[in-house]
């Protein structure tokens, strides 16, 4: 549905035949031009007719034209609201659930993003959250070796901001398997979808001979999501913003949680935290360089018809937080009609040109 919409000009018409009507305009406007130059040339050969019932006061010779003028336009659009314009336009999204899924592995604890990355998440998350209208119900996920829903979707604040404060680091990342809870926790009928997902990488891998891709295996069942496939990003009602530095060490691929996202309409907005550069992290008398891997994170958004932002300093706080709450208000294009704008524009610039007439020169038009 995104692609048939972006595949659509920006502004067209349900009745385009109509705008044969604005050759009147053309008439119209070529025959006030030849009968004001045959008026001048009338006052030229006859002075005394110069000022006679003109009403116009010298040195304003052109307020005669603005009259007219306003009138040619205000029949231009009334002419073009007849031909029912219509325009794709960015509409308010009518989102009910953001889930927050907050990395808490122990990389997340380097401190190249003050005060330490996962602090500088945190923050973020609760702007974000502050952002939100009442009516949004809004949930946490934390994820670090395993994955748990740290605040069930609710529309109380106060209770989700007690359960961001309340998150801290630990071992491991599984960052597979916390988009997987995220994305039930944000679409419950997916849990047996995302359970095969991580069984399947719990499982013992078996060397087995590859099937002909033309010959469907008897019995097989069909892919993740596919029962009711749809784009990404046509699921509006909610949406998943994931806070990580990318970096996963256990539990399924980041991306096969992706597909089953994308396969369903789910948004994962991904937002990098920490600097690619990296920083060297010392954790109980070992020290190794973390590093923000943005290709994972990019991946997810682009698989997922989203978007990837970097937070790799305080300053940017303000412009990830703007930039990612626009996309959770205004994130759905629609084809709309906009005949009643420009209807409303002519009879406005009708009524400025009846107005002006009346107020120079004593008469409409």
């Amino acid at each position: 549905m995104n692609d048939a919409l972006n595949r659509l000009p920006a502004f067209s018409f349900v009745w385009p035949t109509m705008l044969w009507l604005l050759v009147f305009v053309v008439l119209l406007g070529t025959s006030y031009v030849w009968l004001d130059r045959r008026r001048q040339r009338v006052r030229a050969h006859h002075p005394a007719l110069k000022t006679v019932g003109l009403g116009i006061k010298p040195g304003a010779p052109w307020r005669r034209h603005v009259a007219p003028a306003l009138f040619l336009l205000a029949l231009t659009t009334l002419i073009v609201a007849i031909a029912r314009p219509q325009a794709v336009l960015m509409l308010p999204s009518r989102i009910e659930t953001v889930v927050l899924a907050l990395d808490l592995s122990g990389s997340m604890r380097a401190e190249d993003v003050a005060p330490s990355r996962l602090r500088a998440a945190q923050q973020a998350a609760k702007v974000l959250l502050d952002a939100q209208p009442a009516g949004v119900s809004v949930g946490v996920v934390a994820l670090a070796g395993t994955a748990a829903v740290a605040q069930a979707p609710s529309r109380k604040k106060d209770d989700v901001m007690k359960a961001i404060d309340r998150l801290q680091p630990q071992g491991g990342t599984a960052l597979g398997n916390g988009l997987l809870i995220a994305i039930t926790t944000l679409l419950p009928k997916l849990s047996a979808d995302a359970a095969k997902l991580m069984n399947e990488d719990n499982a013992p891998k078996k060397l087995a001979a590859p099937a002909s891709p033309a010959t469907p295996v008897p019995g097989a069942a069909p892919p993740l999501g596919s029962e009711t496939p749809v784009a990404p990003g046509d699921y509006k009602a909610g949406a998943v913003v994931l806070f990580s530095d990318g970096e996963s060490n256990a539990g399924p691929e980041a991306m096969k949680a992706a597909q089953l996202a994308a396969s369903n309409g789910v948004r994962i907005y991904t937002v990098g935290v920490g600097t690619t550069e990296g920083v060297v992290l010392k954790v109980d008398g070992m020290s190794a360089r973390v590093k923000l891997d943005e290709k994972i994170l990019k991946a997810v958004a682009d698989t997922t018809g989203a978007e990837y932002f970097r937070l790799e300093d305080a300053a940017e706080l303000k412009k990830v937080y703007q930039a990612l709450n626009a996309r959770l208000a205004f994130d759905k294009r629609d084809q709309v009609e906009i005949t009643a704008l420009f209807a409303a524009l002519g009879a406005l610039l009708a009524v400025c040109a009846g107005m002006l007439s009346m107020l120079w020169f004593g008469r409409v038009m």
